[in-house]
Order: structure tokens, then C-alpha cells, then sequence
């Protein structure tokens, strides 16, 4: 026979407590100790930084004669390890510019939803003034 229903649903709310258990704690932990869990997530982009330069290196040896300008590659791979190594000697420093290119990102981000949205309004402005059946191009 199979097994019953009343013990997967038990698995799964096993798995669900275990979750939230381990949320709540993660919680607390950003909430009581920010400094270290923005420390967790310079050294993690440090980390898979590393790694990928070092990809990026090997596939740009390998693929040296199959592709032109491989070069290229192995520049970025070079430029990945350095923000790596770079995140890892200075962590404060690399959290200040992961938080100011977030900011960029949303400043940027931002106005171009604002520059859409004034687009868009100026379109349906446009729309309401013309007779019935009409149609705008452009």
C-alpha cells in the first residue's frame, strides 16, 4: 500500500516549519546584525565574482581557436577577478558601491517610467481630441 495522506501532509508541514524557522532566524539576524549580513552579501558577489573570471579566463583559452577577439573575454574574466579580490580586501567599500549602483539603477529606472508615463499621457490626450473613428500614427 501507499503511503497515507495524513503523513506527506506531516512531511510537508515538517518542511514548511523548517522554512520558517530558518526565515525567522535569517530575519533576526539582518534586523539585529546589518553590518554582517551586508559583509554575507559582499563576500557572496566577491566569491561568484572570482568564479566567474576564472570561467570567463578558461572559456577565452579554450575558445581561442573558434572565435576571434577572445581577448575580450579573458579581459572581463581579468576585470571580474580584480572586483573580486578588490570586494574582498575593501567590504565596506564594495557594499557602498553595490548600494550606489542600486541607487543609479533606480534613478534611472525611474525616469524613465516618468518620461513613459508623460508619453503616454500626451498620447491619450491626443487620442481624445480626434473625431470619432480616426486613427494616430506614431
Amino acid at each position: 500500500m501507499g503511503s497515507r495522506p495524513e503523513s506527506r501532509g506531516g512531511r510537508r508541514w515538517g518542511s514548511l516549519l523548517f522554512e520558517g524557522i530558518v526565515s525567522v532566524i535569517t530575519g533576526l539576524i539582518t534586523f539585529f546584525l546589518p553590518a554582517a549580513t551586508v559583509l554575507a552579501l559582499v563576500m557572496l558577489i566577491a566569491a561568484w565574482s572570482l568564479i566567474t573570471g576564472v570561467a570567463e579566463i578558461v572559456a577565452a583559452i579554450r575558445l581561442r581557436k573558434l572565435i576571434r577577439n577572445e581577448w575580450l573575454l579573458g579581459l572581463s574574466g581579468v576585470l571580474s577577478i580584480a572586483l573580486g579580490v578588490l570586494f574582498f580586501l575593501m567590504p565596506m567599500t564594495g557594499a557602498l558601491v553595490i548600494a550606489i549602483w542600486i541607487g543609479a539603477y533606480a534613478l534611472v529606472f525611474g525616469a524613465l517610467l516618468v518620461g513613459l508615463g508623460f508619453r503616454l499621457r500626451n498620447r491619450t490626450r491626443s487620442q481624445d481630441r480626434l473625431p470619432d473613428g480616426a486613427v494616430v500614427h506614431g
